[in-house]
Parts: C-alpha cells; sequence; structure tokens
C-alpha cells in the first residue's frame, strides 16, 4: 500500500498573531480563542483536545477526550482512573494537550501536569450525566480486553437491572482531572509556512515568560 500525499497542499491566511496584541496570561488568550471557535460554527466539537501521556510501557499514546471546564488554574477532563490513560498518569503525571481548529487554522499546545480534582467536583459532574453514560461508566472496564461485543451488553444490563429505579452514583474508579499548565504554545496558520507561535512559559514566581518561536 502506498499513496503519495506530497501534493496536499493549503495557504493559511485567516488571521496573524502578534505581540502587541495578547495578553500577559495566556489563560486569557486561550479563552478568546476558544470564544470565536464557538462563535464561528466552524468545528463540531470546539472542546474536542488530545491527551498524550506515557505510558506505562514507556510508549507516548495520543487520543481525543472532550474538555469539560477551563479555569484559571487549567483544564479539566474526565475518564476512568483504571483506564490506560489513568495508569499512564498515575505513573507519570506530565501530559500535553493539543487543540486543532482547522477552520480558524489554529492549534494550542499545553504542557502540563495532571491531578485528581476533588470528588465533589467528580460527584457533580456526573450527576449531570444522561443515565445511559453514567451506566456506561459502571458497564465498561475501560481499556480492558473484552471477550466479545455481547459481553459489554451483558455487563450493561446487568447495570441497568441493579440501578432501576435508582439513582445512579459515581462509580469511585471514575473521575475527573486538573492539568494545569506550565507551557502553552499558540499556532496560528500563516502563508508561505510562516506561521506564528508564540509561546508562554510558566516561571517560578508564577508570571509568564512570552517568546517567539520559528515556524
Amino acid at each position: 500500500m502506498e499513496k503519495d500525499l506530497s501534493d496536499y497542499r493549503k495557504v493559511y491566511k485567516k488571521k496573524e498573531l502578534s505581540e502587541n496584541d495578547i495578553p500577559e496570561n495566556p489563560l486569557e488568550l486561550f479563552q478568546k480563542w476558544f470564544y470565536n471557535v464557538e462563535q464561528s460554527n466552524s468545528i463540531d466539537e470546539a472542546n474536542a483536545m488530545t491527551v498524550s501521556t506515557i505510558g506505562t510501557d514507556g510508549f507516548p499514546k495520543s487520543r481525543v477526550v472532550l474538555m469539560k471546564k477551563f479555569t484559571w488554574e487549567g483544564f479539566i477532563f474526565y475518564t476512568n482512573y483504571n483506564s490506560e490513560k489513568g495508569q499512564a498518569i498515575t505513573n507519570n503525571p506530565n501530559l500535553c494537550l493539543s487543540f486543532f481548529w482547522p477552520g480558524m487554522e489554529q492549534q494550542i499546545i499545553i504542557k502540563g501536569i495532571a491531578e485528581k480534582v476533588p470528588e465533589n467536583l467528580s460527584d457533580g459532574y456526573f450527576e449531570s450525566r444522561p443515565d445511559g453514560s453514567k451506566l456506561g461508566a459502571w458497564a465498561s472496564n475501560q481499556s480492558q480486553v473484552v471477550a466479545s461485543k455481547d459481553e459489554l451488553l451483558q455487563n450493561l444490563e446487568k447495570f441497568e437491572q441493579k440501578f432501576e429505579n435508582s439513582e445512579i452514583p459515581r462509580p469511585k474508579h471514575w473521575g475527573g482531572y486538573l492539568v494545569k499548565p506550565k507551557s502553552i504554545e499558540f499556532w496560528q496558520g500563516r502563508p508561505n509556512r510562516m506561521h506564528d507561535r508564540i509561546l508562554y512559559t510558566l516561571q517560578e514566581n508564577f508570571d509568564w515568560n512570552i517568546e517567539r518561536l520559528a515556524p
């Protein structure tokens, strides 16, 4: 199998990113970009982000998850703590988040440290989920090998019966992570591959150092 993609070309020219137009805190710029993406209706799920971890096998792995909240502290997503992703974070909490919004010709790359959110925050978000999603959190041993799809469906049916006509509690193995950023890079596509790249790096005094990177 072979396919040559050498002729794939796109000219990036929608926006530019200048040091004269950016705030001192990257979370402000993230909020502005995210709001603009939402308003543009150019992306189905603006909160979709790639989470990259170093697995217990020593290999990096990336997967797309949904960011559910961002604050001045960082970025929050939810998962099964016993999953491959959760075990990787337990072993090494240093990870990378990345957003790619092709309709805006923008990327954001975040390096940070993940920590579990307080249980009451996980409880609150879990309560807001549809019952089907709640049951799925109970029924699926995420990342574990299963004999067949029937086994998954039987497990789901078991929990449907268990919690029939009752409130579905949050499993203790399921909850949120807060990723506290150490660096945030904003990438804006530009013509002739002269892309704008602005890097914010957190300093020991909690100020942000701002630098331009070559494209």
